[in-house]
């Protein structure tokens, strides 16, 4: 573990060139092998999710378009800036990393110029207002082929690679080979939530801001850049919107969010082993828990990090890779702040040189992407700096007026989510103390003794740590050493890591758990940095290593087995053990976890006095117990992802819902005949979720599928995540109670049920409504619809009406 060779080696053993400068004979031949060997990883990497992607119904030419897409509409563009924003190069990936990142943030514009000026036709050719200067322009021509890139080692490189593969190998056991692109019967299953963020992807291909597309022109508050991002891969991609989202941008955000997070640890950590270990951490280490299965409703502190890097939350899949790269450039301007150095002298160190001033602009750049991709990033990252700051201040007794300038631009890109895009809508979160966790120490009737409350309440914020955050342990070492005397990155990595988990704390409402999921990528960073600082500190022998890594994966499978196998049991004597033998207590939830913890504290107490009593006879062994203790520690949370796999196959997740063939197929007979700017009128406000197999009952408002799957805005649809409704639950998820215009909502419904000529008329000139959709599970339509508007198809579940 560590850093790699330094620089100059590795560019002599891989140049080509003798050590007098002379090229020999067979040059070309070894440049052509090593530029195989180098590029080797990621083409396996790209190659395994194709085919995986290819198993999973997705056709070549999706696949080819797509691949397209994001090296032309993404890639290339974004590349080129960064290579003119950067001082110095440092590795080809990060170039191409970083790149991505920023080819993302260009697209958000080309979009928004796209669709403002009707120009849709022609996105495809938006990279050229890029790439026609850098070819023209003699002094941008350089950073077509930049000189000077260090090569990683082929085990860094291949252990970044590895990564990328576990993750799409995760994606296609619990999704791509699950959920078909479309519903292929009555009683197909998908994610709940699927429907409504397709209809986003299609309202941006239309609009700028966005609207909410099951309530007709009524404005969207609410942090839609990931939508826009669909959009253009549609557009510039010519790839059918389902295809888009239930196959090929999560694998691909992913996967660039774990090369990010690779670049961004090894270029602030100096280590470059501190890439691949982090990117594990973050995507591929859930949470701490003791529990199988572990569905929605037994997620104890809000939402889970790597369950959610997925289809269930695009907009968090979106967020991540523009948080980190974010994370990346303002850490690179503390360390500029931090020991002054220019980049060549960083790289005479063997470290990645400076951004240099262009680090501001690439700040503002991923500030503004970021800040209307996930409401949760900026202030994480703003709590991070502002503590960064403070440190520096205390210990220069100087004004830091590089945090001050980074400040500013993290605080006007917030400034500008919160007025412009957010319209200052704070879906019903409030201010609110433990007000997430309180109901695990509830006594409302003041039963227990003070004494057992104050435990029950410690208990409750301890079992909060375990789950999230065990994988963050590895800063303790680092922060025990420095004694808290840290360099300003590490106050910023440190001050964030610790905002997340303090805003969830404080703000009420699932959704402030995206505060503490914000502010892992900071966290690990940290942790991944104390690791390797200790690992090198163990100085073990390859034969350790070997050993070490055989036993953490044994460690990993026992502790998986023994969750899926036994937790019911485990569970049930825990909480005998506790006196709640009937789970009626308050915090029954948490028992299994914490009791899972305190064993495997005291396994590692023993094993621990045990290493230490083999120490006295096999010097060998001391001082490297505590880096085996801390490798097991990072382990913990590695079951989740298998368990995640058995889940899938074995349990339905709560959220999927069923979605018949013949609804989809008639919204997407719509969206072959109609125009874009039609607008829909239908019956369906509700999501059954087993389709009516229970009676026509159903007490939610989240039908969303005729909007997503046609493509168009519906006058009324389904209003649970309209901002004016869901600001009314007081930081619920959705909301369940009456629209908010009953005169409209009336029209509405007499369209289908008692319509006249005068209400067909008015909905067709004030309110554009072309279409008549009749869900007749819900209610069938009246005999005079019929009279009034031409039937155009009825495959027997839906029908649809043309108004004349």
């Amino acid at each position: 573990m560590g850093t790699t060779d330094s620089a100059a080696p590795e560019r002599l053993a891989f140049s080509g060139r003798q050590p007098d400068g002379s090229t020999p004979p067979d040059g070309g031949d070894r440049a052509a092998v090593h530029a195989f060997w180098r590029f080797l990883p990621g083409t396996a990497a790209y190659l395994f999710l194709v085919v995986l992607l290819l198993i999973a119904d997705t056709s070549v030419g999706d696949v080819a378009r797509y691949t397209g897409y994001a090296l032309w509409g993404v890639l290339l563009p974004g590349t080129l800036v960064f290579r003119a924003l950067r001082r110095r190069p440092f590795s080809l990936l990060e170039d191409l990393a970083y790149g991505a990142v920023t080819g993302l943030v260009l697209e958000l514009v080309a979009w928004f110029l796209l669709v403002t000026l009707g120009a849709q036709s022609i996105a495809v050719a938006w990279p050229l207002a890029v790439v026609i200067p850098f070819a023209a322009v003699p002094r941008l021509r350089r950073h077509w082929r930049p000189r000077g890139y260090r090569t990683a080692s082929l085990g860094w490189s291949w252990s970044v690679a590895g990564a990328v593969m576990l993750s799409s190998a995760y994606f296609h056991q619990v999704f791509l080979s699950r959920f078909p692109v479309l519903p292929t019967g009555e009683t197909t299953r998908i994610f709940g939530d699927m429907p409504y963020m397709l209809s986003l992807a299609a309202n941006a291909k239309q609009h700028a801001p966005l609207t909410v597309p099951q309530a007709a022109g009524e404005p969207l508050y609410y942090h839609w850049f990931s939508f826009a991002h669909m959009a253009m891969t549609d557009m510039v991609g010519h790839i059918d919107l389902p295809v888009v989202e239930s196959r090929l941008v999560v694998p691909a955000l992913a996967a660039l969010s774990m090369v990010i997070t690779a670049v961004v640890a090894r270029r602030l950590t100096g280590r470059a082993w501190a890439g691949p270990l982090a990117a594990v951490l973050v995507f591929a280490v859930g949470e701490f828990t003791a529990m199988y299965p572990n569905n929605v409703n037994t997620w104890t502190f809000g939402a889970p990090a790597v369950r959610l890097m997925f289809w269930s939350s695009i907009s968090l899949t979106y967020s991540q890779p523009l948080l980190i790269a974010l994370l990346g450039v303002v850490g690179d301007a503390l360390r500029r702040n931090e020991n002054g150095q220019d980049g060549a002298d960083a790289r005479a160190r063997g470290s990645a040189p400076l951004f240099g001033p262009g680090v501001f602009i690439l700040t503002a750049l991923f500030a503004l992407a970021s800040s209307a991709s996930k409401a949760s990033t900026l202030p994480v990252t703003l709590a991070g700096l502002t503590v960064a700051g403070l440190a520096m201040l205390i210990g220069t007794r100087r004004i830091p007026w590089t945090v001050v300038g980074l400040g500013a631009i993290l605080a006007g890109a917030q400034v500008f989510a919160t007025a412009v895009i957010f319209n200052f809508e704070s879906y019903g979160l409030e201010i609110d103390p433990f007000g997430n966790v309180q109901s695990y120490w509830a006594d409302p009737d003041h039963a227990r003794p003070m004494a057992f409350q104050a435990l029950v309440v410690a208990a409750t914020l301890g079992a909060f740590v375990l789950n999230h955050h065990v994988k963050l342990l590895g800063m303790i070492p680092l922060l025990r050493r420095r004694k808290f005397g840290l360099e300003p990155v590490q106050w910023f990595l440190l001050g964030a890591a610790v905002a997340g988990p303090a805003a969830y704390l404080t703000v009420n409402g699932y959704n402030s758990s995206y505060f503490t999921i914000a502010a892992l990528p900071f966290g690990v960073m940290l942790s991944a940095w104390g690791y390797c600082e200790s690992f090198e500190r163990a100085a073990l022998s390859p034969r350790a290593k070997v050993a070490l890594a055989v036993g953490t994966s044994a460690f990993i499978a026992l502790l998986t087995v023994a969750i899926y196998r036994y937790s019911d049991a485990w569970a049930g004597y825990v909480q005998r053990l506790c006196g709640d033998s009937g789970a009626t207590t308050s915090y029954s939830l948490l028992l299994a976890a914490l009791g899972a913890a305190a064993a495997l504290a005291l396994i590692a107490l023993v094993c621990g006095a045990l290493w230490w009593l083999v120490g006295r006879a096999r010097p060998a062994l001391r001082g490297r117990g505590g880096i085996v203790l801390l490798t097991a520690a990072l382990a913990a949370g590695a079951p989740g992802l298998a368990h995640d796999v058995l889940q899938s196959r074995e349990v339905a997740w709560v959220g999927s819902w069923v979605l018949p063939r013949t609804q989809v197929e008639a919204a997407r007979w719509i969206r072959a005949h109609s125009d874009p700017s039609d607008v829909l009128v239908t019956n369906s406000h509700c999501w059954e979720f087993d389709n009516y197999a229970k009676g026509s009952a159903c007490d939610n408002k989240r039908s969303q599928w005729l909007s997503g799957y046609s493509e168009r805005s519906v006058l009324i649809e389904g209003w649970a995540y309209a901002p004016r409704a869901v600001a009314l639950t007081r930081g619920g998820t959705a909301y369940d109670g009456p629209f908010w215009d009953q005169e409209l909502f009336a029209l509405n419904e007499d369209a289908v049920y008692r319509p006249t000529e005068a209400k067909l008329r008015t909905l067709h000139d004030r309110y554009h409504v072309r279409y008549v959709v009749v869900h007749r599970p819900t209610g069938y339509e009246s005999p005079r619809l019929r009279e009034l508007a031409r039937q155009v198809f009825d495959n027997g579940t839906t029908a649809v009406y043309r108004l004349p």
